[in-house]
């Protein structure tokens, strides 16, 4: 399912009398609001994200999206909430997540979109189980059709309140998610303390909320949540003049000085009028007292029976609240004749403020901001605007096999072409970043180099070194200077992976070691390191996948994910078809030059036959 198809829903209309009768969303948890958490966790899942509160709607309003109070009085429950939630849904599916609810899954959507859609259901909801005990239902966790919308204010009519209670008669399925932690609510204020720990989080911590964890054999999936858990944003901010902000992360929002447009104005060149003036039986013939252009205010006040000539983005005159285009008249002297119904009053009108309202956001927190951006803030007259520093990152190869280019090539060695792929892929990042060459397969070259990169960089990237073998001893010093876990990933290419932060000398980084081959460093940086950096710079860019048809049948085994170089193009039908670029070895560094895409294959996926739709990610813009 298109996740624009679907609005999120953050459930707050609560008295929260069990936390002492404030809003629970608005409470500080781990530097932000639990809200805040929430709404971090769904939007990404959906296309858009409303909330339902009941109370300080003004304080809910600064999370830049609409707030709708219960219209069933009395706070009725989360029931209440939902069905205002459906009122105000401009899709065809609601996902709802209550606010106190800060460890919300991060595939929620997905996997409750996929049941709905399997099942042909009305909703679906999660479901955990623990062990021993009977499966626990979470109704509130819930993707509903809009359309049902009658169903649940009738049972709300009738005085139910059971949450569970309202389904009865439409078609609801049950999906089961094994991390119980995940619809964790936060009910008072002592939990809450006992949660709100501000230091970084340990591996150990994080991936306890994994039930089924297995660092050798970790699906994609999970290997992404413990990073995206984990990894934490850089915190300073600056200011740099507009043309110096291309690429760079908004560090807050920008707020309209202006109204845009700053005048009701004409949106096309014609004349301008009065619309009680017009006709729909007959036509209309006015007379002209004058013309004015755009950036122009005229100053004229047409009277009944008059209008005034103008040209597209022309101040509107007093009085006058349409404008009828130049080609649908006819001009003789200083009169025009309209015929009749031409136009309805109100057309072709544009109002102050149409585009953007003075106070309202521009562009937000958390935007990576690009060229249509720098002429949005130059029409509202913004000099400079605050934006995270640039992420740095260091980054070598390990192997005495590597040699860099300009060296000679001794026999059984090979040129270094990682640190090449892993410079371009960051330099596309927009980050600052440290080469540190060629690190020789020994320990104390090893841990000198991880110390200086922890103490001038904000994350490490490594090539080689973390996969089984007699001379790789990244893992021991890696595990050594810090919080450093190694993963075998069911994937393909790419499986070895290590992932944690080192410490040295009172600073820390992350650190992302990649395998050795070339095309899985690119696989592994691509899903894996790419959102963490994103992450740690403040923006939220998660890869952008495209459905294309398969031109030919492609080999799969179900129980890892795959990722396989290919060439997208047109079919004949005008549509996305996509074919993979033949031998699929991770050492194949040609291949993925040739490719403009890559063919992912999920792990729950089987073989592909010809004309199967599968997920693509798109080369350009990206590589």
């Amino acid at each position: 399912m298109d996740k624009q198809l679907i609005t999120g829903l953050i459930l707050a209309g609560g008295r929260g009398s069990r936390m002492g009768n404030v809003d629970k969303g608005l409470q500080p948890f781990r530097g932000t609001t639990m809200a805040q958490h929430v709404l971090e966790r769904l939007a990404p899942q959906v296309g858009s994200v409303i909330i339902n509160a009941n109370r300080n709607l003004e304080s809910w309003r600064v999370f830049n999206v609409p707030v709708w109070p219960d219209e069933t009085p009395d706070f009725a429950g989360p029931l209440a909430g939902l069905e205002a939630g459906l009122r105000h849904c401009a899709t065809p599916w609601l996902l709802a997540a209550p606010c106190d609810s800060p460890f919300l899954p991060g595939d929620l959507a997905e996997r409750l979109a996929a049941a709905v859609e399997a099942e042909d259901a009305d909703l679906a909801f999660a479901v955990t189980r623990e062990p021993g005990m009977r499966p626990q239902p979470h109704p509130v966790f819930c993707l509903v059709k809009t359309s049902r919308l009658p169903q649940l204010s009738q049972y709300l009519r009738e005085g139910g309140r059971r949450v569970d209670g309202w389904y009865k008669d439409l078609k609801a399925v049950e999906v089961l998610f094994e991390d119980a932690d995940a619809f964790r609510n936060i009910n008072t204020l002592d939990e809450l303390k006992g949660l709100d720990n501000t230091l970084p989080p340990s591996l150990a911590s994080v991936v306890s909320c994994l039930s089924s964890y297995d660092p050798d054999a970790l699906p994609v999936r999970d290997a992404q949540r413990i990073i995206r858990e984990f990894v934490r944003p850089v915190r300073a901010v600056e200011k740099v003049a507009l043309r110096a902000a291309l690429g760079r992360v908004l560090a807050a929002d920008v707020i309209s000085p202006i109204n845009v447009p700053a005048h009701d104005n004409s949106a096309m060149d014609g004349f301008a009028l009065r619309g009680s003036d017009l006709r729909a039986d007959a036509p209309v013939t006015l007379r002209v007292i004058g013309t004015t252009f755009a950036g122009n205010a005229s100053g004229m006040v047409p009277a009944a029976g008059e209008c005034v000539r103008i040209m597209t983005g022309g101040v509107m005159p007093e009085g006058c609240d349409s404008v009828v285009p130049q080609e649908f008249v006819s001009q003789d002297g200083d009169t025009i004749t309209l015929p009749a119904g031409v136009i309805r009053p109100g057309d072709n009108r544009r109002f102050a403020g149409e585009d953007l309202k003075a106070g309202s956001p521009a562009l937000s927190k958390g935007r990576v901001v690009r060229p249509p951006d720098l002429g949005m803030l130059a029409s509202l007259g913004v000099p400079e605007v605050a934006v995270q520093r640039r992420l740095r990152v260091a980054f070598f190869s390990t192997g005495d096999e590597l040699r860099s280019v300009g060296e000679a090539l001794d026999e059984g060695c090979v040129y270094d072409s990682n640190r090449y792929t892993i410079y371009g892929m960051l330099r596309r990042l927009g980050c600052d970043i440290v080469d540190m060459g060629v690190v020789r397969d020994d320990p104390a070259a090893l841990e000198e180099a991880l110390r200086s990169a922890c103490e001038n960089a904000d994350a490490i990237i490594t090539s080689g070194g973390v996969s089984v073998g007699a001379a790789d001893y990244t893992k021991q010093i890696m595990a050594k200077l810090g919080d450093v876990t190694f993963w075998k990933i069911g994937m393909r290419p790419g499986r070895p992976l290590a992932f944690g932060r080192v410490d040295s000398n009172g600073r820390s980084a992350f650190l992302f070691g990649l395998p050795g081959n070339p095309v899985a460093v690119m696989v592994s940086f691509y899903f894996f390191a790419r959102e963490a950096l994103l992450r740690m710079m403040g923006a939220d860019a998660p890869l952008p996948l495209l459905r294309a048809r398969s031109s030919g049948a492609i080999r799969k085994k179900p129980g890892r994910t795959e990722y396989q170089r290919g060439i997208l193009t047109r079919g004949a039908d005008g549509e996305a078809e996509v074919r993979i670029t033949g031998s699929q070895g991770s050492g194949i560094l040609r291949s993925m030059s040739e490719a403009n895409c890559m063919v992912v294959l999920h792990d729950e996926q089987g073989n592909v036959t010809a004309g199967d739709l599968v997920d693509v990610l798109v080369f350009e813009g990206l590589m």
